[in-house]
């Protein structure tokens, strides 16, 4: 065991300066796994680069049973040893259809009910690593009930591994592309008034 923890030590040191020169994604799409003292999901995790170090995640997941959600969430990164190695955090809104569990003091009994339609607030907090073109994360990602389930917090842990589709490197070159295109329409010459009567 010491040995294999020593070898992957090792690696890491060798692999800093490659991965310290390497570029970020700007998408990524890929599988969430989830679990929490409730239940197990399974979803689809796309996380889109906004701006430097911002990214917008939509997650979709489900235990294929009695709960589906889906999540928009607002993240913001920093890196830890590189760009792409970062820890994140972040917030956003949450809904879905969930089962419920009610207690009875009285007669100390559990009414379960299912198909609730409810809302809430999810926040994350995780740490992401981007290896060539995949992108590995481990959050913990706690839900506040606002409406339709009797419990006010769930909180979940997740694992998320995703494929780049587009790289930082090509996404900030098409915005500056874009950027360019745009600047040139404006800056086009205006003809001159006398232009206009000249016979072509």
């Amino acid at each position: 065991m010491f040995k294999a923890t020593s070898a992957l030590i090792l690696l890491l040191l060798f692999q800093l300066p490659n991965l310290a020169i390497a570029q970020r994604y700007g998408t990524a799409l890929g599988l969430r796994f989830g679990n929490s003292e409730f239940n197990r999901t399974v979803g689809l995790t796309l996380q889109q680069r906004l701006v430097e170090r911002v990214t917008l995640e939509g997650i979709l997941q489900s235990d294929f049973s009695r709960n589906t959600t889906f999540s928009l969430l607002a993240k913001s990164h920093s890196p830890i040893i590189s760009k792409r190695f970062n820890y994140y955090y972040g917030a956003g809104v949450a809904f879905g259809n969930e089962e419920s569990f009610v207690k009875n003091p009285g007669t100390k009994e559990i009414i379960h009910t299912y198909g609730n339609s409810t809302f809430g607030v999810d926040m994350i907090a995780g740490v992401e690593l981007t290896v060539a073109n995949a992108v590995i994360s481990l959050d913990y990602k706690p839900n506040i009930n606002i409406s339709g389930r009797e419990e006010f917090y769930r909180g979940q842990v997740g694992i998320s591994a995703r494929t780049v589709l587009v790289k930082s490197k090509e996404q900030k070159q098409r915005q500056k592309q874009r950027q360019k295109a745009k600047n040139s329409n404006k800056i086009q010459p205006k003809k001159p008034f006398s232009e206009l009567f000249k016979k072509q």
